[in-house]
């Protein structure tokens, strides 16, 4: 409970109050539990106070010192920080909602939990502030500096981050749904598991973010022009795709922001009971960067399998096919094999890539197996499983889909 002497001496206003601090600064202040609500406590030196579960509800603390404040479980509804020294202030727990904390020096707080729903955070300054799991819904933080910061599951539902500085913070595990990062700094900021929708994510570089490939889509993102320039095209497809991005444009971003295309995009043509490998391979193509499709993962739910299979041939440049025995007495591998044959003699270029995964193609007699026998190179995977020959066979397979300058 609050200190009943340190309670009258700020009731008599801040000024004495004030000078008693200035007087006897050995004395750590105990206003725990008081209820200050709507007093004027400009300027008021509150450094190192107890104010746990005190209530400051719309007290005006513009420029106070609270630096090293413990105000955990405090009550700020509706108050006003405008330029308030609250640098290792402890507010574990600490209702905010609708504060005014512009240009607050908040550099290593700990609001762990603390719920700031719709708070002015404008040009304040929170680097290496605790923010795990606090509820920051709606809340300004434009041109904010949060570098460094642990926002680790914290909710930041319509949050406003434009030109927020959030350089190297955590933000593993955040709903950032409905969140403005327009302009924001993100170099080495750690998105692993965050979750977006309905998400802005425009004019910022996203090529040294952390963890965009798990991060959870609760529905499409915007995502600019000038952030795929600016992130040199350096985005992790999968999260391109989660955010909505069509395939035909992700297909050509890299023709976007490089001088070439590094490699040729690809459809993959396998027989499902080989489905084991097409996934290992589909996965281990795409984390480097080579855009490719296979059916039972992307096609849509309802579209006509033949006509969705030969538009995914035409779109890709080339026809990625895994023989093996149970491939070749697949009537969709051979249909898919004869259509890229086609292909090929329209485009004029190579189409077809076969890889196998055993000497079925080797020793078959079946016209369409036996010519890609004659005249392909077949790369290897018949020992897929062991590790290191696989990545063999792989890297020998990535120089064969670099595309050329």
């Amino acid at each position: 409970m609050a200190n009943p002497e340190h309670l009258e001496i700020l009731k008599h206003g801040v000024d004495v109050w004030n000078r008693w601090r200035e007087e006897k600064p050995a004395i750590r202040p105990n206003l725990d539990g008081a209820d200050l609500s709507k007093m004027n406590l400009r300027k008021v030196n509150f450094n190192k106070t107890i104010l746990q579960r005190t209530y400051l509800t719309e007290a005006d603390l513009t420029e106070a010192d609270l630096n090293g404040a413990n105000l955990s479980n405090a009550v700020l509804i509706k108050s006003i920080l405008i330029k308030a020294d609250l640098s290792r202030a402890i507010l574990h727990g600490a209702i905010l909602q609708g504060a005014n904390l512009d240009m607050a020096t908040l550099d290593f707080a700990d609001f762990q939990e603390a719920d700031l729903w719709a708070a002015n955070l404008h040009d304040a300054k929170l680097r290496k502030a605790n923010l795990v799991r606090a509820h920051l819904r709606e809340v300004n933080f434009e041109r904010a500096e949060l570098s460094g910061a642990n926002l680790s599951d914290a909710k930041l539902t319509g949050a406003n981050l434009t030109f927020t500085k959030l350089n190297n913070a955590n933000l593993s595990g955040v709903d950032l749904k409905e969140t403005v990062l327009l302009e924001a700094h993100l170099g080495g900021a750690d998105f692993g598991t965050a979750t977006i929708g309905y998400t802005t994510l425009g004019m910022v570089d996203l090529s040294n973010v952390v963890g965009l490939d798990t991060v959870e889509h609760d529905g499409p993102s915007e995502i600019g022009i000038h952030t795929i320039f600016r992130s040199g095209g350096n985005i992790p497809v999968k999260f391109l795709q989660g955010a909505g991005i069509s395939d035909t444009f992700i297909t050509y971003i890299a023709s976007l922001t490089k001088e070439a295309i590094q490699y040729y995009s690809c459809f993959i043509s396998y027989s499902t009971r080989d489905e084991v490998f097409a996934q290992r391979l589909h996965a281990d193509l795409q984390h480097r960067g080579i855009r490719c499709w296979y059916a039972p993962k992307d096609m849509k739910t309802g579209d006509k399998i033949r006509s969705s299979i030969d538009q995914s041939i035409r779109i890709h440049d080339k026809l990625l096919i895994i023989l093996s025995e149970n491939s070749l007495t697949s009537f969709w591998v051979e249909s898919e094999v004869e259509k890229a044959f086609e292909e090929e003699h329209q485009r004029g270029q190579l189409v077809l890539f076969p890889v196998r995964l055993d000497e079925a193609v080797m020793k078959t007699d079946k016209p369409w197996a036996a010519e890609i026998r004659r005249t392909r190179h077949i790369g290897d995977f018949s020992r897929w499983k062991d590790h290191d020959v696989y990545q063999r066979a792989f890297d020998r397979l990535l120089r064969d889909l670099r595309a050329e300058s």
